[in-house]
């Protein structure tokens, strides 16, 4: 699954993804972005 990492500027696959639910029910995912490190988070289902 990708992501958009905001420090690269582009979208990137999500390592270490993990499949987490928001307070409303929503499914959506975190994890590391590869090459530089930050977070990643995206909403929805994957």
């Amino acid at each position: 699954m990708e992501a958009y990492c905001f420090k690269c500027r582009t979208k990137r696959d999500i390592k270490s993804a993990q499949k987490v639910t928001l307070k409303n029910g929503r499914p959506a995912t975190k994890g590391v972005c590869p090459v530089c490190g930050t977070k990643l988070f995206r909403i929805g289902q994957g």
